[in-house]
């Protein structure tokens, strides 16, 4: 594997460290992960991807050591979406840089995808289904037959919602969403070594549960409550590629596949037979060969 540059990106509003491949002055690719990891989970993709010129670049996200906890305490879907805005910005991106995103980092790529002023030229969002395709009254008939499946599946969501025992339990709780959430024989050891020094301490732990938190509760109105409306109720205006895997055992891929229908024109979905949730990890090649047919590379 290659090893990656270690960066710290000054930001106005929080500072932020990132993983980096690839030259300087190359096409941004900007990765976002999700939960529960770390920007260690595109070491696959940014090696990849940089040998084909571009400059990639995997922040760890707010709240994720060692970036900062958030200054202004939001972990919404909107400040995720500040985030992707604002550091294409200051790492020079350009209309035809790329933003990859895995579950929370795809909900917010999806964000990005519905909002007008979205920079980025590509946009990619894996192993979450568009909030906006779930909310779309056309869905509703069918997604109810799917939900207490779902329900099942998003336990953690629930137990999650509590504090300081959550806190407490993830040691057994992360562990068991790996096992769930991925194909038979996956090892997830390294992943995990890297999510525990990501967070390594109860406040780390707690801003982690803080996205599930912000989350269930809308009326607490964080600091990018504008961008939180693109994010939780518009449709995209942008094309985007948006993939699944089809053994995931976090999201229910009928549910992923429904919440789909609201892609505008240019867009594409994909079901990776064999993948799991963290199908960039468990079915590295057939992603890279999505995003580079999508990207037209």
């Amino acid at each position: 594997m290659t090893a990656p540059e270690r960066l710290t990106l000054d930001l106005p509003h929080l500072r932020f460290a990132a993983l980096a491949w690839g030259p300087k002055d190359g096409r941004l690719m900007l990765c976002l992960h999700g939960y529960p990891d770390s920007a260690w989970t595109w070491r696959h993709l940014g090696p990849h991807f940089a040998a084909q010129g571009f400059r990639v670049v995997a922040p760890f996200m707010r709240g994720y050591a060692p970036t900062e906890l958030a200054r202004d305490g939001d972990y919404g879907l909107g400040a995720l979406m500040y985030d992707a805005v604002t550091l294409h910005e200051a790492l020079g991106g350009t209309g035809d840089a790329v933003l990859v995103g895995h579950d929370w980092g795809g909900l917010a790529s999806a964000g990005v995808a519905a909002y007008p002023k979205n920079p980025f030229g590509t946009v990619v969002s894996m192993g979450v289904p568009l909030v906006a395709g779930m909310r779309d009254a056309g869905n509703r008939r069918r997604l109810a037959p799917l939900l207490p499946v779902q329900m099942r599946m998003s336990w953690y969501i629930l137990f999650q919602q509590i504090p300081w025992l959550s806190e407490r339990n993830l040691d057994r709780v992360i562990p068991k969403l790996w096992r769930n959430w991925c194909p038979p024989g996956y090892d997830a050891r390294e992943d995990l070594a890297h999510l525990w020094e990501a967070l390594p301490d109860t406040r780390r732990r707690t801003a982690a549960l803080a996205y599930y938190r912000a989350a269930l509760r809308p009326w607490r109105r964080g600091s990018h409550a504008e961008l939180d409306r693109y994010a939780m109720t518009q449709n995209p205006i942008s094309p985007m590629l948006v993939l699944h895997g089809r053994l995931d055992g976090a999201i229910d891929v009928r549910i992923g596949t429904l919440s789909a229908s609201v892609l505008v024109p240019g867009s594409r979905h994909e079901v990776i037979d064999g993948a799991g949730h963290f199908m960039h990890l468990d079915r590295p090649d057939e992603v890279h060969a999505l995003i580079a047919d999508y990207a037209n590379l």
